[in-house]
Parts: C-alpha cells; structure tokens; sequence
C-alpha cells in the first residue's frame, strides 16, 4: 500500500472534508450505519459494567466493541468522537447510565453480540419512543407471546 500526505493528494485528486454530524440524533444514526455495514460481525462488551464504579467508566475500553465501529468511522471522528473509551463514547453520544448498561454491557447479551443487532439498538436510541408507548409495546409483545404459548398449549 502506498501512502500519500493529504497535499500529495490535492495534487491528483479532490480532497472533502469527512461530513460532519452535529445533532444527538445525526451522531447515533452515523453510528447505527456504521455498525451495519458489516452485520454479521461480533463485537465484544463491557463486563459486567453494573459492578464498576462509575468513576472508573471513563477510563473502559474493550477491543472490537461497538465502541471501535463507532470511533473507526471517519464521519463519527471529524465530528469529535475522541476515542473508543466509553467515557468518551458516553459524551459524545449523550448516552445516560441505563443507555449505556443496556447498550454494551454482558449481563444484558452475554460478552459477545452481532454488529446488526447493537445497529438495532443505537437506532432505537436516536429516535426512542416516549415511554409509556414503549412499555405499551413491550407488554403487547409479552401478551402476544404468551397469547401463543395458551393458544398451542
């Protein structure tokens, strides 16, 4: 591979700034489309994040974790993601504690889980339901579920 200085660049080629997402809402997004590009990955979560002082969450990181699809991306970086730490993650991303637990911790998906299924997550983040009507639908499903397992037992 053979490496060039951005001003060798200009020289052959149009050189763009990375677009920049400025909004809560843009920055989870990005991140949701970065995670799905590659669904199928595995991608490793913080252990057990309920037992760690919350004064040592800055400081956390975890190899191939949602956390490195996120500061990977070029767009996410120009923006200010500062690195894979989840203290910088948690900034960046306007993340609250139970945001953050829910997201990327191993007691809620074991210590492993695909790209596709933390993208689903991230996106309901973006755009999260009011909370009665999530609660609606997360007993509409339990209901149904339920409705299903009488309805066949």
């Amino acid at each position: 591979m053979e490496y060039k200085s951005v001003d060798q660049l200009r020289r052959v080629a149009d050189v763009l700034p990375a677009p920049v997402v400025t909004t809560r809402r843009e920055r989870l997004e990005q991140w949701a489309k970065a995670l799905e590009r590659e669904p199928d990955a595995r991608l490793h979560l913080f252990h057990e994040l309920e037992f760690t002082p919350r004064h040592q969450w800055k400081a956390l990181r975890v190899d191939k974790s949602p956390l490195t699809v996120a500061f990977d991306d070029p767009v996410l970086r120009a923006s200010g993601l500062a690195s894979d730490q989840l203290g910088d993650a948690i900034s960046f991303f306007e993340l609250s504690e139970r945001q953050t637990h829910r997201l990327l911790c191993t007691c809620m998906h074991g210590f492993s889980m695909s790209a596709g299924q933390a993208a689903r997550i991230v996106r309901s983040l973006a755009s999260p339901m009011p909370r009665i009507a999530a609660r609606v639908a997360a007993s509409g499903a339990v209901a149904t579920g339920l409705g299903l397992l009488f309805l066949f037992a």
